[in-house]
């Protein structure tokens, strides 16, 4: 599976929070179904259980933002249904650029479909390789 063009700017920016990368890319599979989400992290945090996420990093540059939305929104669905068999304790989030969420993903239908699929969002500046907001 190839990298989304901002996925080094994803990992440097979780790393800079303190979280170690465990998997690039984090390969599970559910019966005959193999999946590749983008990467997997761990934070081992003093007086709290160590926590565990699984990030898909979409930088949404294509010729269509409705279309990669969709594409990721199918992704993240099968992705969230394999980890409550393969890793029900790992989160699942969905990476996108600081200028993507505060356009495209402002739009009234983008925000019920996050809210309705419970999407879990990490907002992320490419540049600067930070994260600006979880979701």
């Amino acid at each position: 599976m190839a990298k989304d063009r901002f996925h080094d700017a994803v990992r440097t920016a979780l790393e800079k929070e303190g979280w170690t990368i465990t998997a690039d890319p984090y390969e599970m599979s559910v019966g005959d179904v193999d999946f590749e989400i983008d990467l997997a992290a761990e934070m081992l945090a003093a007086q709290r259980a160590e926590e565990k996420i699984a990030v898909e990093i979409k930088g949404f540059i294509g010729s269509s933002k409705v279309s990669d939305f969709h594409t990721a929104v199918g992704q993240l669905i099968n992705y969230q249904f394999a980890l409550e068999e393969f890793e029900p304790e790992r989160k699942l989030f969905l990476a996108v650029p600081e200028s993507i969420y505060n356009t495209f993903f402002q739009r009234r239908f983008i925000k019920s479909v996050i809210e309705r699929t419970q999407i879990q969002l990490v907002v992320y500046d490419e540049k600067k390789e930070v994260i600006i907001q979880w979701l």
